[in-house]
């Protein structure tokens, strides 16, 4: 089990909860954290742009980043979401195998953004 963090922004908690809703009835994650709105200032097509944002921490296991990815791009209103994963490399023992549990039957059943 190689345990990781997989950090994405996405426009209002709406999508947020739909997103983590769905990464954990999958069992592609354990545990999804919504966090409180946040400002992103980026550079997009030649312009500075500023945004509010809700930033999402999903944890989950390596073998499971494709359809995390996958997932995310499916349900993000984003040309371009933010999709980075950060490898975990300690942990409290009891928690990362919690996580390996929760994470280990994964269904490849996604819903559209159209749905």
């Amino acid at each position: 089990m190689t345990p990781i963090l997989i950090i994405t922004h996405l426009p209002d908690k709406e999508s947020a909860h739909l997103l983590s809703q769905q990464l954990v009835q999958m069992r592609l994650a354990a545990c999804v954290s919504i966090l409180a709105e946040c400002t992103s200032v980026y550079r997009w097509e030649d312009n500075i742009e500023t945004a509010n944002e809700i930033p999402v921490l999903i944890k989950t296991q390596a073998q499971h980043y494709s359809q995390v990815e996958r997932i995310i791009t499916t349900l993000h209103p984003y040309e371009l979401p933010e999709v980075i994963a950060v490898s975990v490399d300690k942990g409290l023992p009891a928690y990362l195998q919690w996580l390996a549990n929760e994470t280990s039957d994964s269904k490849p059943d996604i819903k559209n953004k159209s749905d």
